[in-house]
């Protein structure tokens, strides 16, 4: 019981210092989904509770698709509970030197097979 709460107190702690931005692809992808699956905003929030506290993820469940000294790409499996089952992908950035994470396209699987690298790659050049 000690070790799941010094577990819980991390991420707290990394959850309250780490920013969250969305971009405008993000913001609609999200839009459109939450109409759909009514939990998606709590899974969101316990997502970002989860990559607060480990950035690039841990496990099979994440993949890092770019690597640069600034900024990480990465592909996460974000699991809806509405899906029960099947899970959401979340295409994020991960920037360690400023400490903040942008979400960059949110899709399900059933409906595109894989991410947008033209969005990915809009993204990296706009920094």
């Amino acid at each position: 019981m000690k070790a799941f709460s010094t577990v819980m107190t991390l991420i707290q702690y990394a959850s309250m210092t780490t920013n969250f931005k969305q971009t405008d692809w993000f913001a609609k992808d999200f839009k459109r989904l939450a109409k759909k699956y009514r939990s998606l905003p709590d899974d969101l929030l316990i997502f970002e509770k989860i990559i607060a506290a480990v950035p690039l993820g841990a496990g099979r469940h994440f993949a890092v698709l770019h690597a640069q000294k600034s900024v990480r790409i990465v592909k996460a499996r974000l699991f809806c509970q509405y899906l029960k089952g099947s899970s959401l992908r979340v295409i994020y950035a991960y920037c360690e030197s400023k400490n903040f994470i942008e979400f960059i396209e949110l899709y399900y699987k059933s409906d595109q097979a894989n991410e947008d690298r033209g969005k990915i790659k809009d993204y990296l050049n706009s920094l």
